[in-house]
């Protein structure tokens, strides 16, 4: 066990995490006057659109419902085929099955949020069951969030135990951990999560449930992206980025993309490594694009 911490402790020891909010705050508002006005276009619009993870995740969802939301992205592909459809449907894991035979469009993912989401408060046993019942009924793609409780309370032993556990479910499959950034409190924090679950296994880290405020924030995006660029550095191991949760605007999206973009670099630029968790956004990129008010999906 204590060798096992002690490798924790070497792996986390390789990055510095002497960063503070005000200098994040600085780097972020230079990046937002300097870069975005260049990124706001049509161009980067429409590739949004091809980076959004459709997400329904409410209490009232049904067979029927989650259905009809699938169907519309089976009618997108045939209403706007100069655009491209959306990357994932995101969905509880009982909905798994339904969206598996319902969608009908090639290289849609479907993504399921799963390990007790949103608080992942549950024993490692259920957080298991629950991955491998999302995978067996066709999620192609999980979404786990880390212990937020255990990470504030310094046990990062057991928080990269239970992402490895997970990512050993999932095997081939893509997972992406949740960090729930608004939690955190600091850039050093959010940071230290980032590389915790990255070097436990994490495919993607994603910003937040969206169940929680503040949830998605471009200071919050600067830091994952720096911890993402450091890993890759230092590992060669590439890893995606997923801001999710109050991603409201058109104007919210394309502030991600700039960080991403100025932070990573082109080779984040493709709906593989950079995707957006939202139920509203789809419309309004849609609209921007299109010029007019639509309410598609």
């Amino acid at each position: 066990m204590k060798e096992k911490e002690n490798k924790i402790q070497q792996a986390m020891g390789l990055y510095n995490y002497d960063i503070s909010d005000d200098s994040v705050r600085k780097a972020v508002r230079k990046i937002i006057a300097e870069k975005v006005p260049a990124n706001d276009t049509p161009e980067v619009k429409k590739f949004l659109m091809g980076s959004v993870e459709l997400t329904t995740l409410k209490t009232t969802d049904s067979d029927d419902s989650v259905m009809a939301f699938t169907e519309r992205v089976n009618q997108f592909d045939d209403a706007y085929p100069d655009l491209p459809h959306v990357a994932t449907i995101c969905v509880y894991p009982c909905f798994a099955k339904t969206v598996s035979e319902t969608l009908e469009v090639e290289g849609v993912e479907i993504a399921c949020v799963s390990g007790s989401f949103p608080s992942s408060q549950a024993l490692i046993e259920v957080k298991i069951a629950e991955t491998a019942l999302a995978l067996k009924d066709g999620a192609t793609e999980i979404d786990i969030v880390m212990s937020v409780g255990k990470f504030l309370s310094g046990d990062y032993e057991t928080v990269a135990d239970e992402i490895s556990e997970l990512k050993a479910v999932c095997g081939e499959k893509k997972m992406k951990v949740i960090l729930e950034t608004g939690c955190l409190k600091t850039a050093a924090n959010i940071k230290k999560a980032s590389i915790l679950s990255m070097y436990a296994g994490a495919d993607y880290i994603k910003t937040s449930t969206g169940k929680l405020e503040p949830a998605a924030t471009p200071e919050a995006a600067y830091v994952m992206c720096q911890a993402i660029k450091e890993y890759y550095e230092k590992t060669g191991i590439q890893i995606g980025f997923k801001p999710a949760g109050g991603l409201n605007t058109v104007m919210d999206a394309v502030i991600m993309y700039t960080i991403v973009k100025e932070v990573l670099g082109e080779q984040w630029l493709t709906n593989q490594w950079f995707r957006m968790g939202t139920s509203r956004l789809a419309n309004l990129l849609l609209s921007e694009v299109e010029g007019q008010e639509i309410k598609f999906f």
